[in-house]
């Protein structure tokens, strides 16, 4: 079964249409130039499909919370969801969210010239202009309010969220809400991830910023608990009128 995720009915971008697809656990709400379900599901489902029959080979992989090492051929996005984990110290499946959105965006940049792919709280974004992307915390008075303007104008931007209060993605820590901007949106998921793992309290804000920020090609860092924010990075932060995409 699967959530309604009501937040979405906020997303708005004027000059893109906006569908969902959805293949077992994976979730997406996409914004393009037009409606590209068909080409999307075929997406889903080849990228799903390398990362499930790698699971077939390797079971472990699926399970593991420690970073994975490849001995043999895997597909990119296999090799991708394991580099992340391994810079990030978690596991390749902390990935996995972020690498499909990734590669479903990218290769939906051939059908529009415009596209922003938000599976689970992971965002990839390629679009001709800077756009606003809120931060959803759950119950936190912070939550919908504070956002940032990413600039995905050149190349493809990402940020990811992980929460140790919201959704069913495995967390191990408390946050509202730990926000990664990156390139890289399988390495912003795991990071993500991994930061939000040591936030156990309020006080652990400033150590979790300080691992995170040592993780490479990480660009900004937002975490969220209760009333309290923590910020490191290259963030443009902007108030938001609950919207997460605007």
């Amino acid at each position: 079964m699967h959530k309604k995720r009501t937040y979405r009915n906020l997303i708005k971008k004027n000059n893109l249409v906006s569908f969902n697809v959805v293949v077992k656990e994976t979730d997406l709400f996409i914004h393009a130039d037009k409606i590209l379900v068909d080409k999307t599901t075929e997406l889903v489902l080849k990228y799903r499909g390398y990362v499930e029959s790698y699971i077939s080979r390797y079971p472990e992989f699926e399970k593991t919370l420690k970073p994975w090492q490849i001995n043999g051929p895997a597909p990119s996005i296999v090799r991708d969801m394991v580099n992340a984990g391994i810079k990030a110290g978690v596991g390749p499946m902390a990935a996995v969210a972020g690498a499909i959105a990734e590669y479903v965006g990218l290769d939906l940049l051939s059908f529009s010239d415009e596209v922003v792919v938000e599976n689970g709280g992971d965002i990839f974004l390629k679009t001709n202009e800077p756009l606003k992307v809120g931060i959803f915390a759950g119950k936190s008075p912070l939550s919908l309010r504070i956002g940032f303007l990413i600039d995905s104008m050149k190349k493809p931007a990402a940020v990811c969220t992980s929460s140790g209060t919201v959704g069913h993605s495995l967390s191990l820590g408390n946050a509202d809400a730990v926000c990664v901007l990156s390139e890289s949106c399988s390495l912003a998921d795991a990071a993500a991830t991994s930061i939000g793992n040591h936030i156990k309290s309020k006080s652990d804000i400033p150590k979790a910023i300080d691992i995170g920020k040592n993780i490479n090609g990480i660009n900004g860092i937002a975490i969220i608990m209760g009333d309290e924010i923590g910020l490191w990075g290259n963030l443009e932060l902007i108030p938001v009128n609950s919207r997460v995409v605007e």
